[in-house]
């Protein structure tokens, strides 16, 4: 085991400075929802859904980088905040991100990017492998950043597809680089991706309150936001019941490049649809306490019951390249929202949400049941390492 593998074997935790860099991201979901809410089109949700990827590769960059790098570091903080900066304007340009601001945009992103880059390699100088695989990355990513900064100086159709380019070369590149050299610390990076998780359901949570403040806080809308928060509280129960423990585990039983394809496909990967199905209900959320009692446009119907299923069937992709096996609860459960999209456009946006929640509800009831004795061994597991611990 090299000096490398030693440290990274050490207890971690996330910093209070990267919850503070994560509050950028806050704002930047924040400005997804308000971009669809907008533009509640097929174009405004496409545009939305673009921009939302380009954050997560942003930050799943930065959970890599500080998954080895020490924030307590000057350098490291000082490296951090820095592009903090260009990331908060970057989220400030996100409304008009397709428009007039996309050139501060895609400046402010491939400074995020080249920021990343060069602490990694700082960090990296007394490891050749990491350092390697990070020159290995590193055109891929900046390619991918200068391809957004081109893309704010182009206008119409052409606009999208450059973006959409950029996110095939800068956040699918490292499917097409050897893993070898890189570094992951288990409990450090479950940790901060469930962090994120819980960023996203904090964003729903906000829209349902932006959308109750926007209209009369009658009894339909009182009973929509409590169902609202039922489908919040259930992507919570859903991600940290026990797959966090449990992922954990198996990502701390894997080791050399094994280890990182399971980080990447995992984490950096299948985390994205659960994180955009997330904002995508919360976008929904803000529409439908507008419209309790109204039916639904497209869009907004979508996103209310296709966001849960995307969620829902991220996690079972998730599970599938965990274990190769189906939980077939939450894939029934999927199919369940997804068929609940044309029943949306044609009853009260309430009664679609009673149905959603409805189906929640049904899924966590089935899962205490069945998998009562896996819940209790998982945690059982937890409580013994975390006495175990130094």
């Amino acid at each position: 085991m090299t000096q490398a593998d030693v440290e990274l074997e050490r207890e971690q935790r996330v910093t209070p400075l990267e919850l503070f860099f994560d509050l950028v991201f806050v704002f930047g979901f924040t400005q997804v929802t308000t971009v669809l809410s907008d533009n509640p089109t097929w174009s405004g949700m496409s545009h939305a859904l673009l921009v939302l990827a380009t954050l997560w590769w942003a930050w799943a960059s930065y959970a890599w980088l500080t998954n080895v790098a020490d924030p307590e570091q000057a350098r490291v903080w000082g490296t951090l905040l820095v592009a903090m900066g260009a990331m908060f304007i970057a989220a400030l340009a996100v409304p008009e991100a397709f428009g007039d601001h996309g050139v501060v945009f895609g400046v402010a992103f491939l400074i995020v990017a080249v920021m990343q880059l060069t602490l990694y390699g700082v960090t990296a100088r007394q490891d050749r492998d990491l350092l390697r695989a990070i020159l290995r990355i590193a055109p891929w990513s900046l390619s991918g950043a200068v391809l957004i900064v081109v893309a704010g100086f182009v206008h119409g159709p052409l606009k999208p597809l450059l973006w959409l380019t950029a996110l095939a070369v800068g956040l699918l590149g490292p499917l097409f680089v050897p893993l070898t050299g890189w570094r992951v610390q288990p409990a450090h990076f479950v940790e901060r991706h469930g962090l994120i998780v819980i960023i996203a359901i904090g964003e729903s949570l906000a829209a349902i309150g932006f959308g109750a403040r926007e209209t009369r806080l009658d009894a339909g809308v009182i009973v929509a936001a409590l169902l609202g928060l039922v489908v919040a509280a259930s992507f919570w129960l859903a991600y940290f019941d026990f797959f966090t423990i449990r992922a954990q585990g198996l990502l701390a039983e894997r080791s050399g490049i094994a280890r990182i394809a399971f980080a990447r496909d995992v984490y950096t990967y299948l985390h994205l649809p659960m994180v955009a199905g997330i904002v995508l209900f919360a976008f929904a959320m803000k529409t439908t306490l507008a419209h309790v009692g109204a039916e639904l446009a497209a869009v907004p119907a979508l996103a209310l019951c296709g966001g849960p299923a995307l969620y829902l069937f991220a996690y079972v992709a998730l599970r599938f390249r965990v274990s190769r096996s189906v939980r077939s609860g939450r894939l029934v459960a999927a199919v369940a929202c997804a068929a609940l999209i044309p029943v949306t456009l044609t009853v009260p946006a309430i009664a679609a949400l009673s149905l959603l929640a409805a189906v929640w509800v049904a899924l966590h009831a089935y899962e205490l049941i069945w998998w009562r004795a896996a819940r209790t061994e998982t945690r059982t597991q937890r409580e013994m390492a975390s006495v175990s611990s130094p």
